[in-house]
């Protein structure tokens, strides 16, 4: 390892416990096959079981939900909040076959007081379900193998991102008029530190802590980076400027997509050590 990667450390641990709504930051994690624990296995889905996401709904980003013991807790400002229990494996739960981008799952449908909730809060016909079973969705092939699987994610079981690549895309942002952005516009798992700008771009396998994980693909962003993710506010930036600095083929890129290779537990301030580069 050379003298440049000794320094690499896990900065912070984010996880989402419903698709679309705000962070849950943490101080240590377990990974599990699927993504860290708890993270995306709950999804807002329309009538037609698609799922909803802020790219439609901005205002999911004032959603806030808390994991419980068997239960979440949902609250937003200026709304009552409501307790949700997970539907338990085997007990006859509704089960909803719900589409994520190209992939088509079961998951189980809670009760039509829960999803009401999310109903009012948009104020069109929503459903919320969770997914009682992570290992029926599968990773894209393309970049996975045999028996990789995942949550309610996007695509991949976890996204990286760097504390100098975000600073970097700060100074472009500051050097064209504009504000930087937080490090929540990309809405990440683990956060590395320590690390040259980009320097992620070249990682193919990492270990944090004791577990090990494969760098599979860049992220490609949308406009959900636009999205100020305590207000729900719109913005045109930091899109405008990855499109200007950060356009590969047709993705504008900032951080990478990881499976996991083991289970284990990953804790902030992690020695992050690169195993493979491009």
């Amino acid at each position: 390892m050379s003298d440049e990667e000794t320094g690499l450390r896990l900065a912070s641990i984010h996880i989402y416990p419903m698709k679309a709504a705000r962070a849950v930051d943490l101080d240590e994690s377990l990974v599990e096959p699927w993504g860290l624990a708890g993270d995306r296995r709950w999804l807002l889905v329309d009538e037609d079981g698609r799922f909803v996401s802020q790219r439609e709904e901005p205002s999911l980003a004032r959603v806030v939900v808390t994991p419980l013991t068997g239960t979440i807790s949902v609250t937003s400002a200026g709304v009552p909040g409501r307790q949700i229990a997970a539907p338990a494996a085997g007990d006859g739960a509704n089960m909803l076959k719900v589409t994520v981008w190209g992939s088509t799952v079961l998951a189980a449908a809670t009760g039509p007081e829960d999803s009401a909730w999310f109903s009012a809060y948009l104020g069109r016909p929503v459903r919320l379900v969770y997914l009682d079973d992570p290992t029926r969705r599968a990773v894209d092939p393309q970049y996975g193998k045999d028996g990789d699987v995942v949550s309610f994610a996007d695509g991949y079981p976890l996204l990286l991102t760097s504390t100098a690549s975000l600073d970097e895309l700060g100074r472009w942002l500051s050097e064209d008029g504009a504000q930087p952005v937080p490090m929540t516009r990309f809405r990440p798992n683990a956060v590395v530190t320590g690390a040259p700008p980009w320097a992620e771009d070249h990682w193919r396998r990492i270990r944090i802590g004791t577990v090990e994980f494969r760098v599979v693909k860049p992220c490609g962003r949308c406009v959900v980076t636009t999205t100020d993710q305590i207000t729900g506010k719109v913005g045109s930036q930091p899109l405008k400027m990855l499109g200007r600095r950060r356009r590969f083929g047709q993705q504008l890129v900032f951080g990478q997509n990881m499976i996991p290779d083991s289970r284990g537990v990953i804790r902030a301030g992690d020695q992050v050590e690169v195993l493979e580069t491009a």
